[in-house]
């Protein structure tokens, strides 16, 4: 059973520019990194084609391992697959939080690649009533970085305040008129923050802040990103506009608590497989399996490279 620990942060009075952030919790580099994390090792809940190996495993096969100072996550590139799907890795961190400032900092993302669904995110154990917070996710050829909120009903945010494109409103995990599951989603527009656009640009910084009152968004190039947040004392009010902006008729406090942060690199399954027929993916194979099953070269850029991941309290 994995332990836990909770971080409960004091309530906002105002708004972004009355935080003050200081270092909660700092990620070790490396393959102590995976030391704060277990490997979650059950069938995809989201129905994908693939087969999440434990630490020693994933070890062993090299989809694990320290690269210079940073840490590399990855999938098999080298065998054809079988059995439940191609070997990934899925880690959640031990640790808990409420509220927080998270900032990643990436040296390489997976790269925009047919039959791929990576994502970095946080979760509560009881979804979704306690909420899921997607920072990064993509499927396939994705340009741009997905930003989304799912949660139980009562949740909907507005359209402004973010320099993204707002695709879905509704948050609640089954609200109609939306598709199932869709969630309230933001998208980026930038090609830098996402796949192949994020790499070519020499990776990149994204940046959570969640309080009681809102959960945004931020991302930077490493040329871009601002100075007090590369020095390490993060004011998200001095940023400029967001890329995702999550507040409205929504009560955050009710709808997201004790989340973890969550690393994984999927196939197929609800999403990317459910498209593979609509993009151009679908002229590769016939269908998103047999493609992610048979040609285990073209995920050999489908990675995380970490260089640093940092949790901030107020």
């Amino acid at each position: 059973m994995r332990t836990s620990t909770l971080l409960q942060l004091a309530a906002l009075a105002g708004l972004s520019s009355a935080q003050t952030y200081t270092l909660y919790d700092d990620y070790p580099t490396g393959m102590d990194f995976f030391s704060k994390f277990s490997f979650f090792t059950d069938s995809d809940p989201t129905n994908g084609y693939v087969d999440y190996v434990d630490e020693n495993t994933a070890s062993d096969a090299g989809l694990i391992y320290a690269s210079g100072n940073a840490t590399y996550v990855g999938v098999d590139s080298s065998h054809v697959a079988s059995g439940s799907g191609r070997q990934s890795v899925r880690l959640t961190s031990t640790a808990s939080y409420t509220h927080g400032l998270f900032v990643l900092d990436l040296a390489h993302m997976p790269g925009s690649v047919c039959g791929s669904w990576p994502a970095f995110w946080t979760v509560g154990s009881d979804w979704p009533n306690n909420g899921e917070i997607d920072i990064i996710e993509g499927v396939n050829k994705q340009s741009a970085n997905a930003m989304t909120l799912h949660t139980s009903e009562g949740c909907t945010i507005n359209d402004s305040g973010f320099s993204g494109t707002l695709s879905t409103s509704n948050c609640w995990t089954e609200a109609p008129g939306q598709s199932n599951n869709a969630g309230c989603g933001i998208d980026a527009t930038s090609s830098a923050t996402y796949g192949d656009g994020f790499n070519s640009a020499g990776g990149g910084i994204y940046a959570m802040e969640w309080t009681s009152d809102y959960i945004q968004v931020f991302e930077f190039t490493h040329d871009s990103a601002p100075a007090d947040l590369t020095a390490g004392t993060p004011d998200p009010s001095t940023w400029g506009e967001p890329a995702a902006y999550f507040a409205g008729d929504c009560d955050i406090d009710s709808h997201f608590t004790s989340n973890q942060i969550v690393f994984d690199i999927t196939f197929c399954g609800d999403w990317a497989g459910n498209v593979w027929s609509s993009g151009t993916c679908s002229s590769l194979a016939s269908t998103c399996n047999d493609y992610v099953q048979n040609n285990p070269s073209a995920f050999s850029e489908t990675y995380w490279l970490i260089n640093s991941l940092k949790v901030y309290s107020s």
